[in-house]
């Protein structure tokens, strides 16, 4: 079974939501997945990017292979995350 990180869509007609999720790369886009691993509003000022990053990195660990685009979502989450921890400490 190979394990992807991908979209899953949600969200009403032309006001997409995303959900980051773990799932078998056979299932389709918006089927059935293992977990939620958070959320992705592209709509949002800024935009809404919510990783739950224990499980993402469990998923990492193990295997898991993110989509392209899930993959820049997580190195710009990681970036605004370490100046954001950087300037306050």
């Amino acid at each position: 079974m190979a394990t992807v990180i991908r979209l899953a869509r949600a969200g009403a007609k032309k006001a997409p939501i995303y959900h980051l999720v773990a799932t078998d790369s056979r299932n389709p886009r918006d089927g059935r997945f293992l977990e939620k691993l958070g959320t992705y509003n592209p709509r949002s000022e800024p935009e809404g990017l919510q990783i739950d990053t224990d499980r993402l990195e469990y998923w990492l660990k193990t295997g898991a292979q993110p989509s392209l685009r899930v993959s820049k979502l997580i190195d710009a989450w990681r970036k605004q995350h370490q100046t954001s921890t950087a300037t306050s400490g």
